[in-house]
């Protein structure tokens, strides 16, 4: 690469990192690329896809900050203590996040690192599950569907009340987990979870990708 293309590639990666981190992954090219100071042309010449982008700016420090919540919530030797921290870190990385808060909801299926970190998400959410369930804490209907349910509606509620109630969050938050613990399931859900194809269409709706 030449060095002036080089200096651009630069100039974009770090205006992408400011504005996704400010607004979110579906920030407008044009802006990132007036935020650099290069034409809407070169970010496209430079990177290609919205995608690509994605995969170079945000990918490693999403997989650094949502890789250590679930190996923490692991380490745990409480099981139970585990889960709601996994739970209480995931939603505060969407409340004060906004590209971290799009990354959880799996909305740009064209980022392969991003969707490998989002597979590797759902796999550690699935041991973190199944440890506290094994344990006797998470009541044991509780699946790795309804946990994207929790992480897309908190997505939407930190969105509404950032400049109004950025602590709204946490309220909702711990009505959940005290709902969530298996002494409270005093009666059968009405109705089963959600195919993987059901919630792959509920999420993408969720967070408005077609």
């Amino acid at each position: 690469m030449r060095a002036d293309a080089q200096r651009n590639a630069e100039k974009l990666r770090a205006a992408a990192a400011e504005l996704f981190q400010e607004r979110g992954l579906q920030v407008p090219l044009k802006e990132i690329a007036r935020r650099a100071g290069v034409s809407h042309g070169t970010l496209y010449n430079l990177f290609g896809t919205r995608e690509a982008l994605i995969d170079e700016v945000v990918a490693d420090l999403a997989a650094d900050r949502l890789d250590e919540a679930a190996e923490h919530a692991l380490s745990l030797e409480d099981a139970w203590e585990g889960f709601a921290y996994y739970i209480e870190t995931v939603c505060e990385l969407q409340a004060t996040d906004p590209a971290l808060a799009d990354v959880v909801s799996g909305r740009y299926p064209g980022a392969e690192r991003l969707m490998a970190l989002c597979d590797r998400v759902h796999d550690a959410s699935t041991r973190i599950i199944e440890r506290a369930q094994q344990a006797g804490a998470l009541r044991p209907d509780f699946t790795g569907a309804d946990l994207l349910f929790v992480f897309g509606t908190n997505t939407l509620l930190t969105r509404a009340a950032a400049d109004t109630a950025p602590d709204a969050w946490r309220r909702g938050v711990a009505f959940l987990l005290d709902g969530l613990r298996t002494q409270a399931a005093q009666r059968p859900l009405p109705v089963g979870p959600l195919t993987p194809q059901q919630m792959n269409d509920v999420m993408s709706r969720l967070s408005g990708t077609p």
